[in-house]
Parts: structure tokens; C-alpha cells; sequence
């Protein structure tokens, strides 16, 4: 599932924002092991939960994705989580698990799409630090001045730079509203 949802997460609805990326899977990392410390939860392994988060955030990326379970089932990518967490239950393993990455990646996606589309507010924004690590070189307009200030980055542009390619829906109208264009239908951002 890793391999096929987060690579299709990462090359599409985060290409160009590895650091969004990352942000991301530190965010629900962080979250489940905050969730994990609750006694009366006993969750000790978070492979699972982390699945969830991550296929939970796909489906919201892509929900119009046609998906076949075992050949037998087709249906949205919408329902995908929770068709998974359905076969879980009925496999035997537990539902807390998966009910818990399903919360995470809710809050996850709630925090730093819908909200910020409603509101203008982004709350979960990647940190500058987590931008910086990212291995490509900067482009000229990221570069530090003359003075050799090593804080001179410019954080608009660099969002600018990591939201030039947009690959779903959502995403190309958070950055059309950071713009200020609009999608070219009245009344809409």
C-alpha cells in the first residue's frame, strides 16, 4: 500500500513539495505516538495506523479514482479507507488501528487544505526549517543576499516555487487563491 498510494501521493498531488511531503508524515508520526500514550488505548505498533493516515490523505487527494478490491468490489477511492478498515475487521485484526490513522490523516487534511481554503489561515504550514532541508539547489530568486544573511529567504517565494505544478484540484486552487487568479470560472478561486 506504501508503495503504491505513497508514491502516487508523492509524484502527484506533493510533486515539488517533497517538504510538504515530509511535513506531512512528521505530523502524523508525531500524532500517533501522542495518541499512542494514552493508557487506555494500547496502541504499540504504528505501522499500521501510519498506513492509514497515509492512505486516508490519497483518498482525499484522488477521490474520483476508480479502485478494485480483489478483482470483485469496484468503487471510489473516496471509501477506500474505509472499506480497508471494514476487511481489517472482518480478517480478524483490530479496528482501532486503522480508526486511529483515519483520525490522523482527517486532521492531517482538515488542517492544511480544507481549513485554509475556508478560512485563508493555513495552522499546519510546513516549518522553514523542513523547506530548507530539501536537497534540490534553490532557485536564483531563493538565493541569500550579499550580506550572507543566512535568513534571507523569502518564504512567499519559496511556497511560490514548491506550488508551481499542481497536480489535483485542491492544490491548484490553494495556489490560484495565493496568486490572486482565478480558475476561469466567475465566481470561483
Amino acid at each position: 500500500m506504501i508503495a503504491r498510494y505513497g508514491v502516487q501521493l508523492e509524484k502527484g498531488a506533493f510533486e515539488k513539495r517533497t517538504a510538504d511531503f515530509l511535513w506531512m508524515m512528521i505530523f502524523g508520526a508525531i500524532s500517533l505516538l501522542a495518541l499512542s500514550a494514552i493508557p487506555f488505548l494500547d496502541i504499540y505498533f504504528l505501522g499500521v495506523p501510519m498506513v492509514s493516515m497515509l492512505l486516508y490523505v490519497w483518498s482525499r487527494e484522488y477521490p474520483n479514482s476508480q479502485i478494485s478490491m480483489y478483482g470483485l468490489v469496484q468503487l471510489r477511492s473516496f471509501y477506500l479507507p474505509w472499506a480497508m478498515l471494514g476487511l481489517d475487521v472482518i480478517f480478524g485484526s483490530e479496528i482501532l488501528p486503522g480508526l486511529l490513522g483515519i483520525l490522523v490523516g482527517h486532521t492531517y487534511y482538515f488542517l492544511s487544505v480544507l481549513h485554509p481554503l475556508a478560512t485563508g489561515k493555513n495552522y499546519l504550514k510546513t516549518p522553514m526549517r523542513t523547506l530548507r532541508s530539501d536537497p534540490r539547489p534553490p532557485t536564483p530568486d531563493q538565493a541569500p543576499s550579499e550580506e550572507g544573511a543566512t535568513d534571507s529567504v523569502n518564504r512567499s517565494n519559496l511556497e511560490d516555487t514548491l506550488c508551481c505544478k499542481p497536480a489535483t484540484p485542491i492544490w491548484e486552487m490553494q495556489c490560484r487563491m495565493k496568486q490572486g487568479t482565478s480558475m476561469g470560472q466567475p465566481g470561483r478561486y
